[in-house]
């Protein structure tokens, strides 16, 4: 089961330090874990669950700019229409976190940075991680390419309604789904259909 999705940022933006990350967009599946362990107020519960998602961020920020630097790429800024080129290129990983560090049990987090924007889906640890990477480059396309989030001035945070309705489809209650070709389209065609509205 996925645990959560986010997106955020893993390049320094003006209001940020340089080694800081901010989420734009988090969507976690399941029970809350703080829940289950702790008698914690709801605004506690919140803000434990904030820090995290943070915590997963500037994990994976960390490890695009040791992937970029290692690489020696360098960041180019993509114009709208080059979606597709910018997912091509994208750095992509997998991270393993220890029980602890920061949720209760051990993890699997995949991630993708395109230009500026991280796409992260943390998982159970038995997680089959090639179905996983599919559906993270599956949903990161769809945001990409459909809700045009490398354009100047993209708004995540107002496009966030659209993001969970492909989320829904895609991780339907943190599920990943195996697709065979005809599922596929039939999903293709319907998230094609609600993100032209």
């Amino acid at each position: 089961m996925v645990q959560c999705f986010l997106i955020h940022t893993i390049c320094p933006v003006s209001a940020l330090g340089s080694g800081e990350s901010r989420v734009l967009y988090s969507r976690v599946f399941g029970p809350d874990e703080s829940v289950l362990t702790t008698q914690l107020g709801p605004e506690e519960r919140r803000l434990l669950e904030k820090e995290k998602l943070l915590t997963v961020a500037r994990q994976v920020r960390s490890a695009v700019v040791l992937s970029r630097e290692a690489a020696g790429r360098v960041l180019l800024e993509a114009v709208l229409g080059e979606e597709v080129v910018a997912l091509q290129e994208a750095d992509s990983g997998v991270l393993r976190l220890r029980a602890g560090e920061p949720f209760s049990g051990e993890r699997s987090v995949l991630w993708l940075g395109v230009q500026s924007l991280g796409f992260t889906l943390v998982c159970e640890p038995h997680e089959n991680l090639l179905l996983a990477e599919a559906t993270l480059k599956n949903a990161t396309r769809h945001c990409l390419e459909d809700l045009r989030m490398l354009g100047p001035g993209s708004e995540v945070l107002l496009k966030s309604d659209r993001i969970d309705v492909l989320l829904n489809r895609l991780l339907p209650h943190g599920q990943l789904l195996f697709l065979n070709h005809r599922f596929a389209q039939s999903l293709e065609k319907e998230v094609a259909a609600y993100m032209a509205k």
